[in-house]
């Protein structure tokens, strides 16, 4: 059986070794386990130890308290309406893209902000509809 913080670990885990652009296998190598154990650590079948959140956490570059962010009941209540946020960002497509706007150069990177800004849709046309 899983465990809620065990499952909140492990995605938090996955988002950040994605972000960074890891393989499971470099980051396992990085802390010298096999990348079974990182899938199962990211799935949230295994329980991952202080001594091993803590070489994790060294090894993706973040403090510990990482991994537990959002768990809080205060945290829970401001991100009520975040939920949504926190699913497209775990998203490898949301990663890509947002290494790709990061490869380009500042001003291509402002046209491809206003681009994507006007395609939002319109709030005055949904209204009216």
């Amino acid at each position: 059986m899983t465990n809620d913080i065990d499952l909140h670990v492990g995605k938090r885990l996955r988002r950040r070794r994605r972000l960074l652009g890891l393989t499971q296998q470099q980051l396992a190598e990085s802390v010298g386990i096999r990348f079974q154990q990182i899938q199962k650590y990211e799935c949230g079948a295994n329980r991952v130890s202080a001594s091993r959140l803590f070489e994790l956490a060294e090894a993706l570059d973040v403090p510990v308290q990482y991994f537990y962010e959002g768990l809080s009941q205060r945290d829970q209540a401001s991100n009520e309406g975040n939920s949504l946020a926190a699913d497209v960002l775990s998203q490898k497509e949301t990663v890509d893209l947002i290494r790709a706007y990061y490869r380009l150069g500042e001003r291509p990177r402002k046209r491809l902000l206003e681009l994507a800004k006007s395609l939002e849709p319109d709030e005055a046309a949904n209204d009216a509809a």
